[in-house]
């Protein structure tokens, strides 16, 4: 079993999830290939920016060579690497927090709960219901576990930090070792 397929299963359940709001709320999503200014460049769990490394290794070399030369490029603060005309050159290995980015994410702070999305989301609506929240604490609770196992299975050849940025994530080497575990 691979060590990333445990994320692969879960990403794709967010992105379930994801579909769905976006298909049940249509009218009030403003978001649209080509709006970007969310697309800033973030820290991501290890497991998250392995995944991206994977995606990349598939990519054609000279293709995979112009994003690794835009991450060596790119700043802390700056718009995130793989921006390219206002769409993500890995949409489809982005990570959770760009799936999720703009929906309407549950926070609790405090012991209070508040809702938060894009601005241009939802504008005019009064409430929204249970369904079309994301629980960022359960999200959360998931991709730790997730990327604790993963660490915990490459953490023999690899000292991770906490948290990697998207910019060195593309220069990550794929596949990590070991890539695979006996009766996992």
């Amino acid at each position: 079993m691979s060590v990333l397929d445990t994320y692969d299963q879960f990403r794709d359940k967010v992105e379930t999830l994801c579909r769905q709001i976006e298909k049940d709320h249509a009218a009030g999503i403003a978001c649209h290939a080509g709006c970007d200014s969310c697309c800033r460049s973030l820290t991501l769990f290890p497991v998250e920016a392995y995944a991206l490394a994977r995606a990349l290794a598939q990519r054609p070399a000279s293709e995979a060579e112009v994003i690794r030369q835009r991450a060596r490029e790119a700043t802390p603060d700056g718009p995130c690497p793989l921006l390219e005309n206002g769409r993500c050159l890995l949409y489809a290995a982005r990570p959770l927090i760009c799936r999720t980015h703009g929906l309407p994410i549950l926070i609790r702070e405090e012991g209070q709960n508040r809702v938060d999305f894009c601005p241009l989301n939802f504008t005019g609506y009064d409430s929204l219901p249970g369904t079309a929240l994301i629980d960022l604490e359960r999200l959360n609770q998931v991709l730790v576990a997730v990327n604790r196992e993963f660490v915990a299975r490459i953490a023999t050849t690899q000292n991770l930090p906490d948290r990697i940025p998207v910019r060195e994530a593309l220069l990550l080497p794929w596949p990590p070792e070991p890539l695979s575990s006996e009766n996992s």
